[in-house]
C-alpha cells in the first residue's frame, strides 16, 4: 500500500509569497517615511523663514536604491549641514582669532560674494576707512564717514560743504553671539521613526487586497 501526501495550498509558494509581500511592505513604507522626514523638514525651515534655498539641500534616498527588501532604509540630510545643524542646535559663535565678531549694520550693505560682508570687504568696495569706537556699555563699533544713499547704506560724499555728510555705525563688534535655535529636527525625525511600523502594516495589507 501506497500513500501518498498532497498538500495543498504549497506551503514554500506561500511563505516566498509573504516574504515578497514583506519586502514590498518594507521598502514601501520606508520610501513614504523618508519623504514625509524630507517634507517636515522643509516646512520646518521655510516656516522659520530661513528660505526655499536652504529648504531645497534637504534630501533623501531609499537604499537599496533598487529592488525590495526586508532590510530597507531610508537617509534624510541636507546638503548644507553646517547652516542647517546651526539653526537646529543653537551654538554660540566666537571668532576664529579670539578678537571681535563683526555683525553688519544695515548701513553695510550685503556681500557680493553672499553672506555677511566682512569689514575688509566693506572698505574696499566703498573707499572708506573705518574707525573703531569703544563703547563701555553695550558693542563696540566700526563707524564711518560719509553719506548716506537712497537705500540707507553708507557711502563716499562728494560734497564739498561738508552738507549730509554723517557718522554711520557700519558693524557692532561682539565678542560672541548666541545663535537662537530655529529648528527641531530630532522632533520630525523622532515621529517618522514611530510611524514606521505603522507605514508596513498598512502597506503589507494593500498588497493583499491590491
Amino acid at each position: 500500500m501506497r500513500l501518498k501526501l498532497d498538500i495543498r495550498p504549497d506551503i514554500a509558494a506561500l511563505m516566498q509569497a509573504e516574504i515578497a509581500a514583506g519586502e514590498k511592505a518594507v521598502s514601501a513604507a520606508m520610501r513614504e517615511a523618508g519623504s514625509g522626514l524630507k517634507s517636515a523638514w522643509q516646512t520646518q525651515i521655510t516656516g522659520t523663514g530661513l528660505g526655499t534655498r536652504l529648504a531645497n539641500s534637504i534630501r533623501s534616498q531609499t537604499f537599496p536604491r533598487s529592488g525590495e527588501s526586508l532590510d530597507a532604509a531610508a537617509l534624510v540630510w541636507s546638503k548644507a549641514p553646517v547652516i542647517v545643524g546651526a539653526h537646529d542646535t543653537g551654538p554660540l559663535i566666537r571668532s576664529k582669532n579670539g578678537f571681535w565678531l563683526a555683525i553688519p549694520l544695515p548701513a553695510a550693505g550685503k556681500s557680493l560674494r553672499g553672506g555677511r560682508i566682512t569689514p575688509g570687504e566693506w572698505e574696499r568696495r566703498r573707499g572708506l576707512r573705518l574707525r573703531f569706537v569703544y563703547r563701555r556699555s553695550g558693542p563696540s563699533l566700526l563707524v564711518a564717514e560719509g553719506r548716506l544713499n537712497t537705500k540707507g547704506q553708507a557711502v563716499v560724499s562728494r560734497s564739498k560743504t561738508g552738507r549730509g555728510k554723517v557718522t554711520a555705525a557700519i558693524f557692532l563688534l561682539v565678542p560672541q553671539v548666541k545663535l537662537p535655535k530655529r529648528l527641531d529636527l530630532a522632533r520630525d525625525a523622532e515621529r517618522a521613526h514611530g510611524a514606521v511600523p505603522g507605514l508596513i502594516v498598512l502597506n503589507w495589507m494593500d498588497g493583499r487586497t491590491g
